[in-house]
């Protein structure tokens, strides 16, 4: 679990990764923060950031535990990651930036945004949740695998993660207690009843993912005022993997429509009023 060695740690906060930009080095019209799956690191998005650059700049979260911050305390709180990374990124986010999470991280994204819009500050002009039901979807949280066995299977039920790490014994070593500190954090949390964002949220879901049906990824709609998308891809859980091109092409074309939008809205506000006649 080492960090990529194209990311970049915020200098005055380890939450923070910055992928080297590739292609055309002109500058960005926009940010996007991508938020790990449980277990998952900030490399995870290394790939996603080679297909958005130019014009979009990615950045990352970095949990606590693993890769470079492996010494570091594992949070059992999605509350409190939330926290922490909101306070991470609160004094670098100006408009216009967007979130992206996966999984845990597709929580984790809303909580961070809907702390920005709470406090008045500008939120983002876009979500994306991936792979995640909604916390609306209904019913009790899927209880995650108790036994190193049954984590283990899980996992490589899901994919996402080399067989040879899980096959290691070393490597085993320092991935069951990141994952079982994540799938404490994702089976404690609450979702305050009526929580929405004010900004646009889309959605994206494998049509095949065994931990969440398209029919409860749709169910997003009612934590967002904005306006809302969903996007079905063929594949499991990890589906990125594969639609890797298809996803980066639909999250550029809603942010090149999102960015514009925000900006001419900020003009507009801006504006002096029109002179009496």
């Amino acid at each position: 679990m080492t960090a990529h060695p194209n990311a970049s740690s915020d200098v005055s906060n380890p939450w923070i990764r910055r992928f080297a930009p590739y292609g055309d080095p002109s500058p960005s019209r926009a940010r996007l923060v991508c938020f790990p799956h449980a277990g998952g690191a900030a490399s995870y998005y290394f790939p996603l950031s080679r297909q958005l650059a130019p014009t979009v700049e990615t950045w990352a979260i970095q949990y606590p535990g693993r890769q470079d911050r492996r010494k570091e305390p594992l949070l059992t709180s999605l509350s409190d990651m939330a926290d922490a990374a909101f306070e991470a990124l609160r004094p670098h986010m100006r408009p216009p930036y967007s979130f992206f999470g996966h999984s845990m991280g597709a929580l984790l994204a809303f909580e961070v945004a809907h702390r920005f819009e709470r406090l008045g500050q500008d939120g983002p002009v876009q979500v994306f949740v991936s792979g995640r039901r909604a916390p609306s979807a209904g019913g009790r949280e899927r209880v995650p695998p108790r036994t190193d066995a049954e984590v283990l299977a899980n996992i490589k039920k899901l994919g996402g993660t080399a067989p040879s790490a899980l096959d290691d014994e070393g490597l085993r070593a320092l991935i069951l207690p990141v994952i079982r500190a994540d799938y404490r954090a994702v089976e404690t949390y609450v979702c305050e009843a009526g929580r929405t964002l004010r900004c646009p949220l889309t959605v994206l879901v494998g049509d095949n993912d065994p931990m969440v049906t398209v029919a409860e990824a749709a169910q997003w709609r009612d934590h967002s005022t904005g306006a809302f998308a969903l996007s079905v891809y063929p594949g499991s859980h990890f589906y990125l993997a594969d639609q890797l091109t298809d996803v980066a092409r639909g999250i550029s074309a809603s942010l090149a429509a999102a960015v514009p939008a925000r900006s001419s809205a900020r003009a507009a506000e801006a504006a002096p009023p029109p002179a009496a006649s």
